[in-house]
């Protein structure tokens, strides 16, 4: 015992902690150089194309997105532009619905003036006859009053047609002159 605890000693004290055994150094080497090639040829390739594929799904998310974006900024200037032409639309609608609204007031107002003249013109030609068939019945009044003043006057018997006429037309005549003299001189 006494030999195996000094054999123990001397390999602690000739084998330093810190640097390792050669094959030790060896075995891990091959290891990791196994690893590294066990990876290279399996493992990186595989992350790779995760990697690739993950790239192209996001730059096609991207050109999607900018192709969704470029549809909708063509949409919304589409939009726009409809809705000017609805809105000149509109606007011209609105300005030939005011012409056609001022010509039909136009219209209506020269009908109105129209009606107004011949209703004015209707009242005025009754008037004139009414006027005339009053001027008409004041004379033959007129023309018996005088007869019958006359006959009064002077006496003897109008009777005879001719000459009542005849007085009649004259006396008539006389107050047709007067009434023209009279009215001038007012």
């Amino acid at each position: 015992m006494l030999k195996s605890a000094l054999v123990l000693a001397a390999e602690e004290t000739t084998h330093n902690p810190i640097i390792p055994d050669i094959s030790e150094l060896i075995l891990g080497i091959v290891a990791f150089l196994i690893l590294l090639f066990i990876l290279k040829k399996y493992v990186v390739p595989r992350f790779e194309a995760a990697y690739e594929e993950r790239a192209q799904k996001i730059e096609g998310g991207i050109e999607k997105a900018e192709r969704a974006q470029a549809e909708a900024e063509e949409a919304l200037a589409k939009y726009k532009a409809q809705l000017h032409e609805a809105r000149t639309e509109a606007a011209k609608i609105r300005d030939d619905a005011r012409l056609e609204a001022e010509q039909i007031k136009a219209e209506l107002r020269a009908d109105a003036e129209a009606e107004s003249q011949r209703i004015v013109a209707q009242g005025q030609a009754q008037l004139q006859a009414q006027k005339a068939q009053i001027i008409a019945e004041l004379r033959a009044d007129m023309g018996r009053n005088a007869v019958e003043l006359a006959s009064r006057i002077v006496g003897e018997s109008l009777e005879d047609e001719a000459r009542r006429r005849g007085t009649v037309d004259r006396f008539l005549a006389e107050l047709d002159t007067a009434g023209a003299a009279g009215g001038a001189g007012k």
